[in-house]
């Protein structure tokens, strides 16, 4: 204990020094371009944001491609013959049963997001997290500005071998983008399969991967619930912001971990949070936050 504790000092102590703002652009900053594109991952980082927060998938040829879902999306997707892709052929585009040279083909920003009004309607594609992450290491090698990245490994139990690769393929996939442009202490893991986490923090004690943040996603479950089913203290308790109280973020620092809300949109919403004792919220409108140190 006393080991994991002394690292996630250090970890949080070079994250504070560095003054990396507690804003994280969710999805690069859906509410403002395409989810999980590199123009809305452009589009954070010219703003202010300096923790870019996404999703990754896998493809049928092994590409570690940055998406929600494990398939197209029928809200904003277009199919490559111009046409809009229907809530019922979603299944029949399991991005883990394309290749990533056809899942390029379809955009996923003409047609905009009607959850997300102000949301600007342009060509996008679903990117490889190699390009997202060479996109944030130019732009810290152009300012001097640390960026830090927060990758949520897309996993559930019920798509194993279906839509996704057992998770000790998987999270080797990412971890192989990762260590070649990333240094471990710039990059956060988050998940809400705890077999992911379990995966990660074993590896890493056994010195086959090297030490990273693990955040521990949850819907309303409490902190001490989260440490008794992982086994272990994350470094982040991630739950919706909705479910945060003064009294979650007491106990959750009590246990030694940091809180990391989503997604809270409304710059009332943020301040509060902030007021709480937050260390971090995720946002999809960044350029809604009360305040960007």
């Amino acid at each position: 204990m006393k080991l994991k504790l002394v690292f996630l000092v250090f970890f949080f102590q070079h994250f504070l020094m560095a003054q990396v703002p507690m804003i994280q652009g969710h999805r690069g900053c859906r509410g403002l371009f395409p989810e999980n594109s590199l123009p809305a991952f452009a589009h954070a980082l010219k703003i202010g944001v300096r923790v870019l927060e996404m999703d990754v998938c896998i493809s049928s040829d092994g590409q570690v491609v940055v998406s929600h879902e494990p398939v197209m999306n029928a809200l904003y997707t277009t199919k490559p013959d111009g046409n809009p892709l229907l809530k019922s052929e979603e299944a029949s585009y399991n991005l883990y049963q394309m290749p990533y040279s056809e899942i390029k083909k379809f955009d996923v920003g003409m047609r905009g997001n009607s959850l997300f009004l102000e949301q600007v309607k342009m060509a996008a594609h679903k990117p490889l997290l190699a390009e997202v992450l060479a996109l944030g290491e130019a732009f810290r090698k152009k300012t001097g500005e640390a960026v830090y990245y927060n990758i949520e490994i897309k996993s559930d139990p019920k798509g194993y071998g279906l839509s996704q690769p057992a998770v000790d393929e998987f999270s080797k996939m990412v971890w192989a983008q990762i260590q070649l442009q990333v240094k471990p202490a710039y990059v956060m893991l988050q998940s809400f399969d705890f077999s992911v986490l379990k995966f990660w923090h074993a590896a890493m004690g056994r010195g086959e991967f090297p030490k990273v943040a693990l955040s521990a996603l949850v819907t309303r479950k409490n902190p001490e619930a989260v440490v008794r089913d992982l086994g272990f203290v994350p470094a982040i308790y991630s739950s919706n912001f909705s479910d945060v109280t003064k009294s979650v973020v007491d106990q959750a620092h009590e246990l030694g971990m940091k809180v990391i809300p989503w997604t809270a949109n409304e710059t009332k919403q943020m301040q509060a949070l902030i007021d709480m004792g937050v260390d971090g919220v995720i946002t999809d409108y960044p350029n809604r936050a009360p305040k960007i140190p």
